[in-house]
């Protein structure tokens, strides 16, 4: 006989809630609508106009608050001509992305610096290990668009290059990590918004 709990089959994220480790405690299921089962976001084109000429339009637990729990989310990657997404981490996801338009050249290295690139076209996929530093280029004349998920609602993202040169973090130091000089490590920070 079957004992009278039920097994939750799903934890759709109450975003008024504290995040944890865990993810958002659970909208009440009386609460739960199919809506909160569909994500529209990813019809649109992200806004590319900006230094890396790229855009990408999250349906992370922030905005699509079903998939908390699940170990899962999604993205649209949007990358016009010229555009670059620079080296980067996901620190809690791997990456699995899916070329829809265009052409993409994408790499990854791995933690014995050992580097895996290629030229992705429409239809094609590549795999990006969780916390491996990767980028995306726009090998094409026309905009490049991929549909991106990943192993967890909340990937996490750290783009190497503001990491060191869009903060406060002291040139000095930034110098000594880098081998930079100090007109270059100045250079990068006034073009992405650094100080110190």
């Amino acid at each position: 006989m079957l004992s009278g709990t039920m097994a939750q089959d799903f934890c759709v994220g109450d975003l008024s809630g504290a995040q944890t480790p865990a993810g958002f405690p659970c909208k009440k299921v009386a609460q739960v609508t199919v809506s909160d089962f569909v994500f529209s976001g990813l019809a649109k084109a992200g806004n590319t106009s900006n230094i890396i000429k790229a855009a990408v339009t999250p349906a992370f637990v922030n905005q699509f608050p079903a998939v908390n729990g699940l170990g899962i989310s999604a993205a649209r990657l949007d990358i016009a001509p010229g555009g670059v997404v620079p080296l980067h981490t996901h620190p809690a996801a791997s990456e699995f992305l899916v070329v829809t338009q265009g052409t993409i050249a994408a790499g990854f290295i791995s933690s014995s610096n050992n580097v895996y690139y290629t030229t992705l076209r429409k239809g094609d996929a590549m795999v990006f290990p969780q916390g491996l530093l990767h980028y995306q280029i726009n090998a094409g004349g026309v905009t490049a668009v991929a549909i991106v998920s990943f192993s967890s609602p909340s990937p996490g993202l750290q783009i190497t290059p503001i990491a060191l040169f869009g903060n406060d973090f002291p040139s000095a130091l930034v110098e000594a990590v880098t081998f930079l000089d100090d007109a270059e490590v100045k250079r990068l920070k006034k073009v992405l918004g650094g100080s110190g």
